[in-house]
C-alpha cells in the first residue's frame, strides 16, 4: 500500500474530519510515516475520531433540573452545556416538584426559596451527585445529610460582596436619615414645606458601626463605612488577621453583649447557621441603647423577630433596616405599620451584574464537576 493511497478507515461513512479519510502522500520523504502518525493521534487525543478513524460518539450530557428562573443569558448556556430542565414561569417549586427533581436530576441547581433537607435528601436517586446552588448562603440546605449520601454541594461566593455591602450601606443611611419616611411623606400630599424641625434623623460622621460578622461582605461593608466617618467594631469567631483590622481601623471584640451595649449602629453579616440562629435574641436586643440602629442583609433567623419588633413598638430602639426577615417572605404585620422601619424584599444582592455572576460561577462548577475534577466552590461543613 501506498502513502498516497493510505485510509485511516477504508468504509468509514461521510465526516466532517475531512483530513482523517485522505492525507496526503509522504512518498520518497523521510519520517513521512511519523507524520502521518502524529496527524491520527493529534484528531484522536481530541475526541474527534477512534483508532480506527470512526467520529467518536458524543459524551452524555448531565440531566441538570433548575428551580427557579435565571437570566436568559446563563439559561442558554445551561441549555448547550447540559441536558437542562428548566422553571420558566419561576413558580416555586412544591415539595412534590423537588422530590421529582432529585429523583431524576444528576445535578440540582437550586435557590434560597428551596429547602434541601434531610427528608427531602432521602428521596433522592443514586444518579444526584452535584447540588450546585445559585447563592452564597447555604442554610436551606442540609449539608450533613448531603456529604452522606456522597452528594457534593457548592454555592456562588464572592460575586455578591459589594452588591450587598452597598444595600447594608444603603439601610443604614435610609434608617438614619429617615429617607423612607420622608418619600411616604412627599408621595401622601401631606408635606407642608421645608421647617426647622421636620423629619430630623441623625448624622453618621462619627458614630460607632458594630459589625457582626467580619467575612467578605463584613470588609466590604467597612471600607464603605469609614468614607462616610463612622468608626469599624466588629464581633466574629475568630479574629480576623492584624493587616485587616489595621486596613479597615477595625477595633474587636471578643464579648459580643459588651459591643452591643456601645455602639450606634448594628449591621448583621453573618452567615445563618444553627450557632446564630436568634444570635441577636431578647435579651441582647435589650443590650441595645435606645438610639441604636439594627440592620440585617445576611438571614433573618438571626435576629429574634418578635423580640425586634416588641422594641421599636415601645421606642426602646431608634429603628431598623430589614432585607430578610425570619419567616420570609411572610412578614411580621406589625412591622408593616412602623414608620421607623425601611422593609425590602431581600434584594441586597439583587444586580444584574451579580445575577449574572452567579450562574457562571454555577456552570464553571457544575462543568468542573462533571469532568470529573473538584469544583471550584465546594461547600464542607467544618467551613461554616
Amino acid at each position: 500500500m501506498k502513502w498516497g493511497d493510505w485510509r485511516v478507515y477504508k468504509d468509514a461513512p461521510p465526516s466532517p474530519v475531512k483530513a482523517v479519510t485522505s492525507l496526503p502522500s509522504f512518498s520518497g520523504q523521510r519520517g513521512g510515516h511519523v507524520l502521518v502518525d502524529k496527524a491520527v493521534r493529534r484528531l484522536v487525543s481530541h475526541n474527534l475520531v477512534n483508532i480506527e478513524g470512526r467520529k467518536m460518539p458524543e459524551k452524555k450530557k448531565p440531566l441538570v433540573v433548575v428551580t427557579r428562573k435565571l437570566p436568559d443569558v446563563i439559561e442558554t448556556r445551561m441549555m448547550e452545556l447540559f441536558d437542562t430542565r428548566l422553571n420558566q414561569d419561576d413558580a416555586i417549586m412544591s415539595p412534590l416538584d423537588l422530590i421529582e427533581a432529585v429523583r431524576t436530576a444528576e445535578v440540582l441547581v437550586p435557590t434560597v426559596t428551596d429547602r434541601i433537607d434531610a427528608r427531602l435528601l432521602s428521596q433522592a436517586g443514586p444518579q444526584l451527585r452535584l447540588i450546585a446552588s445559585f447563592g452564597t448562603g447555604v442554610d436551606h440546605i442540609d449539608l450533613k445529610t448531603a456529604r452522606q449520601r456522597g452528594i457534593t454541594v457548592t454555592n456562588t461566593p464572592g460575586v455578591l460582596t459589594d452588591d450587598t455591602a452597598d444595600m447594608a450601606m444603603a439601610l443604614i443611611l435610609a434608617v438614619s436619615r429617615r429617607i423612607a419616611e420622608g418619600e411616604r411623606l412627599v408621595r401622601s400630599g401631606t408635606w407642608k414645606g421645608w421647617g426647622p424641625t421636620t423629619m430630623l434623623g441623625h448624622r453618621l460622621w462619627g458614630k460607632r458601626l458594630g459589625i457582626i460578622g467580619l467575612g467578605r461582605i463584613g470588609q466590604a461593608l467597612a471600607k464603605r463605612a469609614r468614607g462616610f466617618g463612622l468608626t469599624v467594631h466588629y464581633h466574629n469567631r475568630r479574629r480576623v488577621h492584624i493587616d485587616i483590622e489595621s486596613e479597615l481601623e477595625a477595633t474587636f471584640w471578643e464579648s459580643l453583649d459588651q459591643m452591643l451595649m456601645r455602639m450606634d449602629i448594628i449591621s448583621v453579616n453573618c452567615p445563618h447557621t444553627p450557632a446564630t440562629f436568634h444570635l441577636l435574641s431578647a435579651r441582647r436586643l435589650q443590650l441595645l441603647r435606645p438610639h441604636c440602629v439594627v440592620v440585617n442583609t445576611s438571614r433573618g433567623e438571626i435576629i429574634d423577630e418578635n423580640a425586634l419588633t416588641r422594641l421599636l413598638e415601645r421606642g426602646e430602639l431608634a429603628g431598623a433596616g430589614l432585607d430578610v426577615f425570619e419567616h420570609e417572605p411572610a412578614i411580621n404585620p406589625k412591622l408593616l405599620s412602623l414608620d421607623n422601619v425601611v422593609l425590602l424584599p431581600h434584594m441586597g444582592s439583587a444586580t444584574s451584574e451579580g445575577r449574572m455572576d452567579m450562574g457562571e460561577k454555577v456552570i464553571i462548577n457544575i462543568k468542573t464537576f462533571c469532568d470529573g475534577h473538584a469544583p471550584p466552590d465546594r461547600v464542607l461543613e467544618a467551613m461554616l
